[in-house]
Protein backbone atom coordinates (compact mmCIF):
# COMPACT_ATOMS: atom_id res chain seq x y z
CA UNK A 1 0.00 0.00 0.00
CA UNK A 2 1.10 3.80 -0.52
CA UNK A 3 0.64 5.63 2.97
CA UNK A 4 0.15 9.60 2.50
CA UNK A 5 0.85 10.96 6.00
CA UNK A 6 0.04 14.58 7.10
CA UNK A 7 -3.20 14.22 4.98
CA UNK A 8 -5.89 16.65 4.95
CA UNK A 9 -8.23 13.44 6.25
CA UNK A 10 -7.94 9.75 6.92
CA UNK A 11 -8.98 7.91 4.15
CA UNK A 12 -8.28 3.99 3.16
CA UNK A 13 -9.12 3.53 -0.59
CA UNK A 14 -8.94 3.30 -3.84
CA UNK A 15 -6.61 0.86 -5.08
CA UNK A 16 -4.01 2.70 -7.61
CA UNK A 17 -2.80 1.53 -11.14
CA UNK A 18 -0.25 -0.59 -9.76
CA UNK A 19 -2.43 -2.33 -7.22
CA UNK A 20 -1.30 -0.89 -3.92
CA UNK A 21 -4.11 0.64 -2.06
CA UNK A 22 -3.84 4.51 -1.01
CA UNK A 23 -4.01 5.05 2.37
CA UNK A 24 -4.04 9.13 3.74
CA UNK A 25 -3.43 9.73 7.76
CA UNK A 26 -3.34 13.02 9.20
CA UNK A 27 -0.67 11.97 11.56
CA UNK A 28 3.10 12.51 10.72
CA UNK A 29 5.37 10.23 10.29
CA UNK A 30 7.54 10.66 13.23
CA UNK A 31 8.06 8.46 16.25
CA UNK A 32 5.23 5.63 14.64
CA UNK A 33 2.56 7.59 14.77
CA UNK A 34 1.79 7.46 10.94
CA UNK A 35 1.94 3.75 11.30
CA UNK A 36 0.22 3.49 14.45
CA UNK A 37 -2.67 5.89 12.47
CA UNK A 38 -2.61 3.65 9.19
CA UNK A 39 -3.10 0.29 11.72
CA UNK A 40 -6.30 1.89 13.39
CA UNK A 41 -7.65 2.58 9.65
CA UNK A 42 -7.28 0.06 8.36
CA UNK A 43 -8.38 -2.09 11.42
CA UNK A 44 -11.91 0.20 11.41
CA UNK A 45 -12.38 0.30 8.07
CA UNK A 46 -11.86 -3.47 7.44
CA UNK A 47 -14.18 -4.39 10.87
CA UNK A 48 -11.04 -6.01 12.36
CA UNK A 49 -9.25 -5.66 15.85
CA UNK A 50 -5.93 -3.88 15.68
CA UNK A 51 -3.73 -6.92 16.46
CA UNK A 52 -4.91 -8.07 13.23
CA UNK A 53 -3.07 -5.40 11.49
CA UNK A 54 0.35 -5.90 11.29
CA UNK A 55 3.12 -3.94 9.83
CA UNK A 56 5.43 -6.29 7.78
CA UNK A 57 7.94 -4.36 5.88
CA UNK A 58 8.24 -0.45 5.15
CA UNK A 59 8.54 1.22 8.80
CA UNK A 60 10.17 3.96 7.71
CA UNK A 61 8.49 4.17 3.64
CA UNK A 62 5.91 5.53 1.91
CA UNK A 63 5.30 1.90 0.89
CA UNK A 64 4.09 -0.31 3.14
CA UNK A 65 3.20 -4.12 3.37
CA UNK A 66 0.69 -5.30 6.32
CA UNK A 67 -0.20 -8.96 7.34
CA UNK A 68 -4.38 -8.93 6.88
CA UNK A 69 -6.11 -12.05 6.98
CA UNK A 70 -8.38 -11.38 4.49
CA UNK A 71 -8.05 -12.44 0.45
CA UNK A 72 -7.96 -9.07 -1.53
CA UNK A 73 -11.62 -9.04 -2.68
CA UNK A 74 -12.76 -9.43 0.73
CA UNK A 75 -10.96 -6.31 1.58
CA UNK A 76 -11.91 -4.38 -1.63
CA UNK A 77 -15.47 -5.27 -0.51
CA UNK A 78 -15.42 -4.45 2.84
CA UNK A 79 -13.93 -0.75 1.86
CA UNK A 80 -16.54 -0.19 -0.77
CA UNK A 81 -19.70 -0.97 1.51
CA UNK A 82 -17.60 1.54 3.78
CA UNK A 83 -18.10 4.36 1.40
CA UNK A 84 -21.57 4.29 0.25
CA UNK A 85 -23.71 6.06 1.85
Amino acid sequence: MRVTPRAGRDAAGPFDAEGRLTVRVRAAPADGEANAAVTRLLAKALGLASRDVVLVSGASSRVKAFDIPLERAEVESRLASNREP
